[in-house]
């Protein structure tokens, strides 16, 4: 199946965060255009999630650790970990979830 990013529709999941999402059998691709200074609460899930640094920076949250990520870097989290994030600058990343985010269809 084709996808066209541009017709997709957006919805803001947290405050700052809207996204656009295309769900397979087996993974979610979400793709999130992120304003500067818009906080995700420390939480886990049982998705194993790929963060995807397309623009921007993003401060990411693991366990306590902080990560700052810039365009080209991959981060992976595995399933249950707790995680946070912050954007220092407006960003736009790619989070691959597997198994599907039932949440986000």
């Amino acid at each position: 199946m084709t996808y066209d990013l541009k017709s997709l529709p957006s919805r803001e999941v947290f405050p700052g965060f809207m996204g656009k999402f295309i769900h397979g059998t087996t993974m979610t691709f979400a793709y999130w255009d992120i304003k500067q200074g818009s906080t995700v609460p420390e939480h886990s899930h049982v998705h194993e999630q790929v963060v995807n640094m397309l623009e921007g920076e993003f401060e990411l949250t693991i366990d306590g650790l902080p990560h700052r990520l810039q365009p080209g870097m991959v981060f992976t989290i595995p399933s249950h970990v707790k995680h946070a994030g912050r954007a220092i600058t407006s960003c736009k990343i790619l989070d691959v979830f597997s198994p599907v985010r039932q949440d986000y269809q």
